[in-house]
């Protein structure tokens, strides 16, 4: 009796932060990362390949991003390792389209398109026939021409979107770059409405994002609350046709969502970077000793009582609400200055010169430090500070409140998407909650927030320390790969109809 093999699982995505050492020689070099996209990848590969399933993984030849990573000595053997790519589970991308980029995505669209192009071809056209995949894991826009392929080749496949951004393209522009689109037109989404081939061939569009979510066997954003967002309409930002085919998949059960993970070098029992490490047992100690340091370097007022507030993400008005907070900047500075209240920024953007311009006008030097992003600064920020702000407008996942909670900074944060998933409001009687949360988008309901996160802090010690010792140990076990990539594996082996490892 012939043994059933474990089903081969093809993760075919843009960017990837690790893969396991064991899946080729030089895996470790192969790093290429925008955002949590890559963080994703990498957690579910790992996991899939540790846990012994036949897990392959496309991804393009970042020829020079990968090189930097090698030492001269080293870069020889690489050319040998590629060479032999069609018998290891990692298939590169072979276009000179990717040789010499020194980021995964360009800066212009027609560049980004043409990389989308350049990559699916290969996919399409060469790994899936060498690979021979029962299940096809695709990622955002820059692999959405794939689920209409693999529909019409009977493959299973699931999309992920992990960000809406989108480009398009004609019929005729997609086979020029080498794809057989005419093979599996009928599967794509196009801006209009499509009748035949010819008619639609040169002036009709292809939606790339669209086309995923259309084609796709199922698909999943990443938190289940931003895509009940997207289904009850709650963002005007979401497209009409995204909208629209998301919610079909969701209707007809074919649509879910789950939460990503922060990177495991985010634990602050393990940090490298952070002054001292410590734990849910030992944290008031191990925050005093890195909140004196990160005031000390950045000169604020030397204070162990001191409530600390740091802002994580990029200071952009259109998503994470920075507005609100520099509508109230003075405002909660000057409501508790006898507290000697302090907030830190490690986030580049738009809005940090409007931030430098307000603590430059108060003189708020010693209370506010506004620092370009730099990851060594980022961690230490987390292990010294009480509060992670968290105001967006609108959040996908978010990972900053995920990482807070780890670090023992609670978030405050507003009510919505990934973070309506993974914060709760504190409720300290009840040993509950992890968080602050207004459910108003405004910089009042903001205030509101910071003003409950404050009476918080001063409550006596032990208070403090109970519950600040149960969310850190909550959120380590919550938050994390093996979490994340437990429910992918739930979802191929529904999709499968079957087991994923024997």
């Amino acid at each position: 009796m012939q043994t059933q093999k474990n089903p081969r699982i093809l993760v075919v995505t843009p960017e990837v932060t690790y893969l396991p050492d064991r899946m080729g020689s030089f895996s470790h070099y192969l790093t290429a990362k925008a955002g949590g996209l890559a963080d994703v990848s990498a957690a579910l590969v790992s996991a899939l390949f540790e846990q012994g399933a036949d897990v392959h993984v496309a991804l393009p030849n970042y020829r020079a991003i990968f090189h930097d990573r090698l030492a001269p000595r080293l870069r020889k053997e690489l050319s040998r390792f590629e060479r032999k790519m069609p018998d290891d589970r990692i298939h590169l991308a072979e276009d000179r389209a990717f040789f010499y980029l020194n980021r995964v995505y360009a800066t212009s669209g027609n560049e980004n398109t043409k990389l989308a192009l350049a990559f699916q071809r290969e996919v399409i056209n060469n790994i899936v026939a060498r690979v021979q995949p029962d299940l096809i894991h695709c990622n955002d826009w820059m692999t959405g021409l794939i689920p209409a392929m693999s529909r019409k080749l009977g493959i299973p496949c699931l999309f992920t979107i992990h960000n809406i951004h989108t480009v398009k393209s004609t019929l005729a522009h997609i086979e020029d770059r080498g794809i057989d689109a005419a093979y599996f037109w009928q599967n794509l989404y196009y801006e209009n409405m499509a009748y035949d081939y010819e008619s639609t061939r040169e002036n009709n569009p292809v939606d790339f994002l669209v086309s995923g979510v259309f084609a796709a066997h199922f698909v999943n954003t990443v938190s289940p609350t931003f895509l009940r967002e997207i289904v009850d309409q709650r963002h005007s930002f979401i497209e009409a046709p995204l909208h629209r085919e998301l919610a079909n998949k969701w209707h007809a059960g074919c649509a879910s969502g789950i939460l990503n993970a922060p990177d495991p070098s985010f634990n602050p029992a393990k940090d490298k970077d952070i002054v001292r490490t410590y734990g849910p047992e030992d944290h008031a100690a191990g925050k005093v000793e890195n909140k004196r340091y990160l005031q000390k370097r950045l000169g604020l007022a030397q204070d162990d009582q001191a409530a600390l507030f740091f802002w994580p993400s990029r200071l952009d008005p259109v998503q994470k609400g920075c507005q609100l907070l520099a509508d109230i900047l003075y405002q909660v500075i000057s409501t508790y200055w006898d507290r000697n209240l302090q907030i830190v920024f490690v986030a580049n953007g738009p809005y940090q010169e409007y931030f430098k311009n307000i603590v430059a006008f108060h003189g708020f030097h010693q209370r506010v430090a506004v620092c370009d992003f730099d990851v060594r600064l980022e961690h230490l920020a987390y292990a010294a500070s009480d509060f992670v702000m968290m105001p967006s407008l609108f959040e996908p996942c978010g990972l900053p409140q995920m990482i807070g909670a780890i670090y023992g900074a609670l978030p405050v944060a507003h009510d919505t998407g990934g973070i309506h998933d993974t914060v709760s409001n504190l409720a300290v009687e009840k040993d509950t909650g992890n968080g602050f949360l207004f459910e108003t988008f405004d910089a009042q309901g903001l205030f509101w927030a910071i003003s409950e996160a404050m009476a918080f802090f001063g409550r006596p010690s032990a208070v403090k320390q109970k519950q600040v010792q149960r969310i850190m140990r909550e959120s380590l076990a919550a938050f994390n790969h093996d979490v994340t990539a437990r429910h992918y594996i739930e979802l191929y082996e529904k999709m499968l109809k079957r087991p994923l490892i024997q």
